[in-house]
């Protein structure tokens, strides 16, 4: 059964029982482009007592470099390495687990953030932003000629996507069975400060449905992404913990990779889903009601 977390000393306890602390952000570190309450503070004592902090996003609108410059925007101290999304996890799996072949390029369903880590990864693409695939007009093969170069599908949540994205990324999996379908993550949803939103599961949704095939999910709560964060950082599972907002991506991802889970309720999960009478599977270590709560140490 997860504790829950409400005084001093549960906190001080929790606190030290974990060196290297990954954070979520979307509902956890903010909402949109508001601040959840004391998450500057918080994030800045960890470091103050030597934890190691670092940013583990499903969100692959933005690229790390762009996730940067929101970070500094909001006031709250981050450093490039320290950040891992889904877009950049993609773009290393297609280039390192897949070695992509430098004449095969990859059709795009998303944005800007997916493109600019593809660039960093040498890896060429079309679709995503491109002007001729962000149109409201109808679409017909009639009038469309494929890359025959095109070697995987990537989908991530794309705010423009439309029918034209969908079909041509439907056909390019339909035509070439070794084409590969991916996907930056399964989010059903995201939240905003206004509300929550479809997510990249929802974007890649269509797609699936009409081909029957189901993408392999590079985010949470998949290793892939723990993966990519141990090629570049050290730590010991046992003396981590995951902070997350969502029971089925953050607790599961740090579940699945061996490490310790916070629970947040400031974004996705309410509290019923893990005390209610009907309470989830997925059963978080420790529960508070937001990040902002860690502040009663400093």
């Amino acid at each position: 059964m997860a504790q829950k977390l409400s005084t001093e000393a549960h906190y001080k306890s929790l606190v030290d029982q974990y060196d290297t602390w990954l954070f979520d952000c979307d509902g956890v570190l903010w909402e949109g482009n508001r601040l959840i309450s004391g998450a500057t503070e918080v994030l800045a004592y960890l470091r103050k007592i030597g934890k190691s902090v670092l940013f583990v996003t499903n969100n692959a609108t933005q690229s790390r470099k762009s996730y940067k410059a929101k970070f500094d925007k909001l006031g709250v101290e981050a450093h490039v390495d320290e950040i891992f999304g889904s877009a950049y996890a993609a773009a290393v799996y297609l280039s390192t687990v897949l070695s992509f072949p430098k004449d095969k390029k990859v059709y795009v369903v998303g944005m800007s953030g997916i493109e600019e880590e593809l660039r960093e990864e040498g890896i060429s693409f079309l679709g995503g932003t491109a002007p001729e695939d962000n149109t409201l007009a109808p679409f017909s093969l009639e009038h469309w000629t494929p890359d025959p170069s095109v070697g995987a599908v990537l989908c991530g949540l794309d705010t423009s996507v439309n029918y034209t994205k969908m079909s041509k990324a439907f056909q390019y999996l339909l035509s070439n069975p070794e084409c590969n379908f991916l996907a930056t993550n399964g989010d059903s949803t995201y939240p905003t400060a206004h509300g929550l939103l479809p997510g990249a599961g929802a974007c890649a949704a269509p797609i699936s449905t009409a081909l029957g095939r189901e993408p392999l999910s590079i985010g949470k709560p998949a290793g892939t992404m723990l993966e990519c964060i141990k090629a570049k950082h050290n730590f010991d599972p046992k003396r981590t913990i995951m902070v997350g907002d969502r029971l089925n991506t953050d607790i599961e991802f740090g579940k699945n990779g061996g490490l310790s889970t916070l629970l947040v309720l400031t974004g996705i999960t309410k509290e019923q889903e893990v005390f209610g009478p009907k309470p989830s599977s997925t059963v978080p270590d420790f529960v508070t009601q937001s990040i902002g709560d860690l502040r009663a140490l400093i």
